[in-house]
């Protein structure tokens, strides 16, 4: 797949699921959607307007919005709740034992996910939210590379049974897809292929890989791209063949390193294909009020910190850069 990386529109993935859930209501009168006091943040807003009878405030009260759901579910609906996604982790208890556990066909949206979030600061920022979901067994987690990827995991959720996780975020960022570009919920996509290196991503942190990447050309290093919207399930086959194909991975995600993406990739690549191994991520802190890009560069999310990530796990698996030569 080629993307293009200059002069793109930006567009927040939160506005993608807003509009694709719209969509989805025009289309199946048993889509509802709930909001806890935040639908104009998370953009169910949307839906509010279109289809007022479908849709529930229930305040700010996650638990209930998840039990709410459960119920909704189980009368035929198919239910999206949309809060912030560290606000979505208040509802743990309900998710795994009266979503989860039945295995109801509840659809989740934590929204203002990651550093991305900018100025509402680090109580409004959701960054172990993949690792506290993930963890739940029948739970899917997506987390969508951009606009249309958004809409379109929009529209997959709905049309896969069981609980599922869809990480957005209130930054615009590049819209690197297309709506014709395929989408298939645990499946991973190719966005650059290479042979040297594997830099594996989901969210906004795809378009910065490839950034990444193409520095790295410069350097005489030829890195393949992967857009892991699904963090679970992992896409086992794309990846154990890109271990085998290029023997070394970096992992970028605007998340705690601890339980997240990286975290899943390690889990399946120790058990079937070992490679050297660096994940970029944020480490063990909480985050703060700042421009979004500029705590991107504070934390070691941004492209500079993915092509230091890549030099040094080549440097463990053997490979040295015309870089490192003239130094």
């Amino acid at each position: 797949m080629q993307v293009q990386l200059d002069n793109l529109k930006l567009e927040a993935t939160r506005e993608g699921y807003g509009k694709g859930l719209v969509e989805l209501g025009e289309k199946n009168e048993n889509v509802v959607a709930l909001s806890a006091d935040l639908p104009d943040s998370t953009r169910a807003i949307y839906f509010k307007e279109r289809f007022p009878e479908r849709y529930f405030e229930v305040g700010i009260q996650e638990q209930n919005m998840f039990g709410i759901a459960a119920g909704l579910a189980l009368a035929g609906k198919i239910p999206f709740a949309s809060s912030f996604a560290c606000f979505c982790e208040r509802g743990l208890d309900q998710l795994r034992v009266t979503v989860c556990y039945s295995n109801l066909n509840v659809k989740i949206c934590g929204s203002h996910a990651g550093l991305l979030t900018g100025e509402d600061g680090a109580s409004q920022m959701g960054i172990e939210d993949i690792a506290v979901f993930r963890t739940l067994p029948n739970m899917k987690v997506v987390m969508p590379c951009d606009f249309f990827e958004a809409k379109k995991a929009t529209f997959a959720a709905a049309e896969t049974y069981g609980p599922i996780y869809i990480r957005t975020i209130r930054e615009k960022t590049p819209i690197i897809t297309t709506e014709e570009d395929s989408f298939e919920i645990g499946k991973a996509e190719i966005f650059r292929d290479g042979s040297d290196v594997t830099i594996i991503a989901c969210g906004a942190s795809v378009y910065e890989s490839l950034v990444a990447a193409r520095k790295l050309e410069e350097e005489g290093i030829d890195a393949r791209v992967i857009n892991n919207h699904t963090i679970k399930p992992l896409d086992r086959n794309t990846l154990v063949k890109a271990a085998r194909d290029t023997g070394a991975f970096v992992t970028v995600e605007d998340h705690q390193i601890h339980g997240g993406m990286g975290s899943a990739v390690a889990e399946l690549i120790v058990e079937n294909y070992p490679v050297p191994m660096k994940m970029v991520g944020i480490k063990d802190k909480f985050g703060e009020s700042g421009k979004s890009y500029e705590l991107w560069d504070k934390y070691g999310l941004s492209s500079k910190f993915i092509v230091e990530a890549v030099e040094n796990v080549l440097k463990m698996k053997g490979i040295v850069s015309k870089e490192f030569h003239r130094k």
